[in-house]
């Protein structure tokens, strides 16, 4: 027969596990990084460390009563400092798309779903894990049939002898419904080759690469790249 406190620990511990562990499966059915052991190991960890303050006086000699003053907050504060690290370590940034936010976010709340679960307030922790499932399952398929606009980065490269002048690239630009914004125009060191940049904006992505299929069959262009900028 378990003892009363041990079964209160165990039982948290398996409900962190078990919230962690459907916030992970989510991540990882989306090909994520930090995915089923990694929130189900944030959730836990989380919950565990909030079971000491939760025992605290069971831990504490009673002599020292009366010149220990706890407060359960600051654990909490520590875990979720602790966790903005791991959070930072799942945010990836290639060229200009930065990618990870949302998991790093899912992270966050996955030790916030073991904290209070390790205090006990388990019908705060159940609604949570069901917000969060909502909003990562949910939300993606409003997000995904939302009007939004995609950004971009525009460079072009073009022999300083035989280049579009800048009217011809903003026709060439705005022929694929683009908007082209914050140019900016470089000489390069051997004052060979003309180098625009600007960033770009539009509604649709596919006009990105519609709008790089036209810059390659432009012969005076010698180099270029469009590069999207996501999150």
């Amino acid at each position: 027969m378990l003892d009363p406190d041990h079964v209160t620990v165990l039982s948290r511990l398996l409900l962190a596990m078990l919230a962690g562990g459907i916030i992970g499966f989510e991540r990882t059915y989306h090909g994520r990084p930090a995915g089923f052991r990694t929130h189900t190991l944030v959730c836990c960890s989380s919950s565990l460390l909030m079971l000491l303050t939760v025992f605290q006086w069971q831990l504490i000699e009673a002599a020292h009563m009366d010149t220990i003053r706890v407060d359960p907050t600051r654990m909490a504060q520590g875990i979720m400092t602790g966790i903005g690290f791991l959070g930072a370590g799942v945010i990836m940034k290639e060229k200009l798309a930065v990618r990870g936010l949302t998991t790093a976010a899912s992270i966050w709340m996955t030790a916030s779903i073991g904290i209070v679960i390790g205090m006990g307030f388990f019908f705060a922790a159940a609604a949570a894990s069901v917000i969060t499932l909502g909003t990562l399952t949910l939300f993606n398929r409003i997000e995904s049939k939302m009007p939004i606009v995609n950004y971009g980065k525009l460079t072009i490269r073009m022999p300083r002898d035989n280049y579009l002048n800048e009217t011809e690239i903003y026709e060439i630009i705005n022929a694929h419904s683009i908007n082209s914004f914050t140019p900016s125009f470089t000489l390069n060191s051997d004052g060979k080759m003309f180098e625009y940049q600007m960033t770009i904006s539009t509604k649709k992505t596919i006009n990105f690469s519609e709008l790089a299929t036209a810059l390659s069959k432009q012969e005076k262009i010698h180099e270029f790249s469009v590069i999207p900028v996501g999150t």
